[in-house]
């Protein structure tokens, strides 16, 4: 533990990442606050209810006077809260600007004026757009797809323009996550065509061509331990990649089928329209911080396998809150 950091605040911090982070912070030490909607649950830190460093606020970050009070009492902020995909951004670009964009803006100021030490971005590795290059590394051209990958951009560049000895920056741009989370999502790459295995014995995909990066869960959440931890000198204006296994759709699904074990999963290829094709490098993380990823993807298929046959996964395929876009339908979230 840093000892010139003792408290946090998670934004977004009961989020399918917060889930496990936020225990995690926990054992090493931290005095926690977790400010979020909780639409997916009140539930997900039942474990911790009555930690006395945990604090829960169901919030909205949009919420000035809400911010003011809290960000006063902690040393750094981990800023996971955001509408999280290009389907739900889409939904109402209004509001994912709102938060994404103008709710980030207005939390880097409050907190800059208000003392904060240290603040600690998750943006996305989706910023690159389409590259061609072998070598996917943070200094190459940014070339953002869609308005959730633009204001992950435009986010970025006022972080750095305001990063000072007194208020250390860093930004993540983290791979695809992918494992059991106790607020699980099902609607990323691995995860989803994992529990479409388990239940289906079918594994869908779309084009199949695409590369995607992905990252374990609890390799991302070491890594927003660590950067709390690190001197502020080695992470101070810095952009970091974490993503270490770079492979096709299909190659994922092929995987899923050997891991498993299962004859009868079938793999259905379907043609798409949608081509993109996303891959990056970790080695400046693995330089500059040695950070080295504990789990591959393998992993999260098993850990997802044993969820699901611990009956910790209900309704897989049908539950709204297993699914970012469609719990944002069903509610008025505005």
């Amino acid at each position: 533990m840093n000892t010139s950091i003792n408290r946090v605040l998670l934004t977004g911090g009961a989020g399918y990442v917060g889930a496990v982070l936020v225990p995690k912070l926990l054992r090493s030490g931290y005095f926690v606050t977790v400010i979020d909607w909780y639409i997916f649950g009140e539930h997900i830190f039942a474990p911790y209810k009555s930690h006395p460093r945990l604090t829960q606020i169901k919030g909205d970050i949009r919420n000035k006077r809400l911010l003011e009070m809290e960000l006063k009492k902690c040393d750094a902020v981990i800023h996971l809260a955001c509408i999280s995909n290009d389907p739900s951004f889409e939904l109402n670009p209004v509001l994912g600007k709102s938060i994404n964009y103008d709710a980030t803006i207005a939390l880097v100021d409050q907190a800059k004026k208000l003392g904060v030490k240290r603040f600690i971005y998750a943006s996305s590795s989706s910023v690159y757009g389409v590259k061609q290059e072998t070598e996917v590394v943070e200094d190459l051209f940014l070339e953002p797809l869609t308005d959730y990958s633009k204001y992950k951009v435009l986010c970025e560049k006022y972080l750095l323009a305001n990063q000072s000895n007194d208020f250390v920056i860093s930004i993540l741009r983290p791979a695809t996550i992918c494992g059991y989370s106790p607020r699980l999502r099902l609607d990323l790459t691995v995860n989803m065509l994992t529990l479409q295995a388990l239940v289906n014995h079918t594994i869908t995909v779309f084009g199949g061509s695409q590369k995607r990066p992905n990252i374990h869960i609890e390799d991302i959440t070491d890594l927003y331990v660590k950067m709390l931890e690190y001197p502020a000198y080695k992470i101070a204006g810095r952009i970091y990649n974490a993503g270490f296994e770079n492979q096709t759709v299909l190659q994922i699904a092929k995987m899923i089928k050997r891991v498993l074990k299962d004859k009868r999963i079938q793999i259905k290829i379907t043609s798409t329209q949608d081509l993109r094709s996303y891959k990056i490098s970790s080695a400046k993380l693995q330089k500059e911080l040695k950070f080295i990823p504990r789990h591959r993807v393998e992993k999260a298929i098993t850990d997802l396998r044993d969820a699901y046959m611990q009956g910790k996964i209900p309704e897989a395929l049908t539950n709204h809150l297993y699914y970012n876009v469609n719990t944002l339908k069903l509610l008025s979230v505005g």
